[in-house]
């Protein structure tokens, strides 16, 4: 099964110099805890509800912090055509639990997530496996101090 035929197409958009509270209150409404940021229709980074936590809110930024300031620009991602297996294991090796889809041009095109494959049929082994690479101790996400 390849990443085109499980991931989600319609994907909201942050731009680097939207607020804080634009991309927070955008993810209330979708329900999600990331969006991609883009600028002249390319990725260029990844704003979570975490980072506006951890990298605002904690170190004391505004609501009216632009997401330039916060987002990771540092985007790990997979193309549209790429095999779930792949995907998978790449997720579980980088310790994230979604991905942004891009085909060979570069242009985003979706967005997958664990949910997302373990709702294909088949995939809920292989995803579970995924999701304890992912969760493993000591990782990026680790309550354990660094």
């Amino acid at each position: 099964m390849r990443v085109s035929e499980c991931m989600t197409r319609e994907v909201k958009l942050a731009n680097p110099n939207d607020t804080i509270a634009d991309a927070a209150k955008a993810m209330a409404q979708l329900d999600a805890g990331v969006l991609p940021v883009s600028d002249n229709d390319r990725l260029v980074g990844m704003i979570t509800d975490r980072d506006i936590a951890i990298r605002a809110v904690a170190q004391g930024k505004g609501p009216s912090a632009k997401v330039s300031e916060v987002m990771n620009a540092e985007v790990k991602y997979c193309y549209d055509d790429q095999e779930i297996g792949e995907v998978l294991r790449n997720m579980g090796e980088l310790q994230l639990r979604r991905m942004p889809v891009l085909n060979h041009e570069k242009r985003l095109v979706g967005i997958i997530s664990l949910g997302d494959m373990a709702a294909a049929d088949g995939l809920s082994h292989r995803t579970g496996d995924a999701l304890c690479d992912i969760s493993r101790h000591g990782g990026q996400h680790s309550q354990t101090a660094h």
